[in-house]
């Protein structure tokens, strides 16, 4: 099957506004006769949903919550990029087409990237005119603050809960339309297959998880808004219930898979403490912002951090990248803290840790400005430093709270520990340029697709594609595929496919509750995860994938014969639901090791530890590997390999320096 981009023909800053304006439309009429299907009520799934509503169109939204405001885009914290240039620092579409292509290393869509600048500035508008309380200056402009990988100030932010905020602005647009009668929810229900009648997608098969009750809903289209994949690595700052069984279904049903081994990791979370912890809690990237990244100069360091002297903290990242200093983008931060703590220089109990320090700034930058403001003459560092707490209290405080409720320390007083965490996959459901998989009719948007961020995601980008995703694009382009499907009556679910379907399910579930084994599905996940981060995480090489490819397997089989799943079917059963998204989890982590495997370079968050540069830095292959990878999937766990050349038109690539 060969690739279709559909990229539009002429140059980047045209080609949206020419498919705009050339694109196929539905009348108004004819789109009350159309139902669409959006699976996910995050920020990508309730601004489509609720857009779609008010254009017309008859939605169906299903969420796995009881409430779409419980959606993992709440977690969001630091804030969401525009090109606006409020700061008249030199920012505009141009720039932040670049900085999004280079800091993805030069493995993404120039026409996706360049469309996502384009109306990044119209979600802000729009976000505002919801009410969105966006942070604003003393003046009452709305405020902004730099992000990794930028030499210019373009994030919007809301304290550090943006995500929330973005969210309840979306969610109550979708409400809006629930109300009017115009969307139909399905909370507490899970996608557990795709229905295709005659090639094209037709509806789903969802599971009410409350009864356990199978149903069958029909759609004229489907959109899979359903986020990422990072719980197959077990422990990452996901929702506990974050994953891939939408997203591996439609697989299974024909959609390829892109990039699935680029896997982002995030390098300021609150490090591991113990074996049983489930789950890992992000600080956001906005405090690499005003705070300083350090660890000490002697090895095995027992001392407080505040009784190490400043000439004894080693600041790496300012000294190894001096033009961007802190914010240098998540997958070189990351990597350098893994370097300094796997050389002995870690910090914390377990070692596995770097400081994250805001006494330097809360001193120098906010405690200054504010003691100017003040009229405070010659003030001491007690003064300065109290006047810059309150400062930092308005920007981070939530952020800080969380962290002395997690770890029982004050970062106003002692720096943060932090160390990299799975966060984001920039890989997921191959889509060309209308966001449609190569199954015809189902769309995937969001963090649900790979097509926006090529091999590493700047901060502050996944709000921005899951708002223009949902808001600003598929609006336009599903009524392009929906202007072909006006003659298409709506088709009963007692049709047969919708009956295969079913039972495939039914079957698939049968199979998992008959094992009765002994190992609960928890312990398969956790092996799985620990398998994951060894062998496919911020570091890979080809030994250690194929012996990852081999325990993967082993322990799948394991899992089908000796999982035990308590309850019944028929009823309330989170362990069922749960058995479910292993069992993907467990096809998804081989599919990523064969993906890291077959790409021989280093690029972005896939780091290859044969193809490196003399300074450890990550060393592309252009001639061979500048290309997505999209794959197929054939029975029994096996998959066909297909790629898309990738183009650069106005961009020169070259090796990405942050020095």
């Amino acid at each position: 099957m060969k690739l279709e981009s559909k990229i539009p023909q002429g140059s980047v800053d045209t080609k949206w506004t020419q498919y705009k304006s050339s694109v196929s439309l539905v009348n108004p009429a004819n789109k009350r006769s159309l139902h669409v299907i959006v699976v996910g009520t995050g920020l990508a799934g309730a601004s489509a949903a609720a857009t779609l509503a008010e254009m017309g169109y008859k939605v169906s939204a299903f969420c796995f919550q009881d409430s779409p405001r419980r959606a993992h885009s709440i977690a969001a914290q630091g804030g969401i990029n525009a090109a606006k240039n409020y700061q008249n620092d030199g920012d505009s579409v141009y720039r932040l087409f670049y900085d999004t292509i280079k800091g993805g290393d030069y493995r993404a869509r120039e026409a996706n990237v360049h469309r996502l600048a384009e109306v990044s500035t119209n979600i802000i508008d729009q976000c505002v005119a919801q009410g969105v309380p966006f942070a604003r200056e003393y003046g009452g402009t709305l405020s902004n603050r730099s992000f990794g990988g930028t030499q210019v100030q373009r994030t919007f932010y809301a304290a550090g809960q943006t995500g929330q905020q973005l969210l309840l602005g979306a969610y109550s647009a979708l409400e809006r339309q629930v109300g009017l009668g115009n969307v139909t929810m399905y909370s507490r229900h899970e996608m557990v297959e795709v229905v295709k009648i005659d090639g094209k997608a037709r509806g789903i098969i969802a599971r009410d998880l409350v009864s356990g009750k199978l149903e069958r809903h029909f759609g004229h289209a489907v959109l899979l808004c359903t986020g990422g994949y990072g719980n197959v690595f077990y422990l990452s700052t996901n929702a506990m219930g974050s994953n891939v069984t939408a997203a591996w279904k439609a697989h299974r049903a024909g959609a390829f898979f892109g990039n699935p081994c680029f896997t982002q990791i995030h390098p300021t979370c609150i490090p591991v403490s113990g074996h049983y912890q489930s789950k890992l809690t992000l600080m956001s990237e906005s405090l690499r912002n005003d705070g300083r990244i350090w660890v000490p100069k002697k090895k095995d360091e027992t001392r407080q951090p505040n009784d190490i002297p400043e000439d004894e903290r080693d600041y790496y990242l300012e000294r190894r990248y001096p033009a961007f200093g802190n914010l240098v983008p998540r997958d070189i931060a990351s990597r350098a803290a893994k370097e300094r703590c796997d050389a002995g220089y870690g910090v914390g109990t377990t070692k596995m840790a770097v400081y994250l320090d805001f006494k330097y700034n809360m001193i120098n930058k906010y405690g200054r400005t504010e003691a100017s403001k003040r009229g405070i003459q010659n003030p001491s560092e007690d003064v300065l430093l109290e006047l810059g707490k309150e400062i930092a209290k308005e920007k981070y405080g939530n952020l800080f709270d969380m962290y002395k409720q997690i770890t029982a320390e004050d970062p106003y007083e002692v720096p943060m520990k932090i160390y990299p965490a799975v966060h984001y996959t920039m890989g997921g459901l191959w889509v060309d340029y209308e966001l449609q998989t190569t199954v015809p009719g189902l769309y995937a948007l969001g963090e649900a697709n790979f097509s926006d961020h090529g091999a590493n995601r700047l901060g502050a980008s996944a709000l921005m594609q899951g708002l223009a995703d949902g808001y600003f694009i598929i609006p336009y382009t599903l009524g392009s595929y929906l202007s072909k499907e006006i003659h298409t009556k709506p088709i009963s679910t007692d049709h047969e496919a919708f009956v295969e379907a079913e039972k495939k399910v039914s079957d698939r579930i049968n199979q998992l509750m008959g094992i009765q084994g002994k190992r609960t599905v928890e312990s398969y996940h956790r092996e799985l995860g620990l398998i994951m981060w060894d062998k496919c995480g911020m570091a890979r090489n080809e030994k250690g994938l194929k012996e990852a490819i081999d325990q993967i397997r082993a322990l799948r089989d394991d899992f089908y014969k000796n999982v035990r799943i308590p309850g019944s079917v028929d009823e309330f059963n989170p362990e069922l639901d749960k058995a479910g998204r292993v069992a993907d989890f467990l096809e998804l982590g081989e599919l990523m090791c064969w993906d890291a495997l077959n790409r021989n370079e280093s690029c972005g968050g896939h780091f290859r530890e044969e193809y490196q540069t003399e300074e450890g830095e990550a060393l592309r292959d252009d001639e061979n590997f500048k290309n997505v990878f999209a794959w197929e999937y054939k029975e029994n766990n096996q998959w066909e390999l297909h790629k898309e050349e990738l183009n650069y038109e106005n961009i020169k690539i070259q090796q990405r320096s942050y020095k």
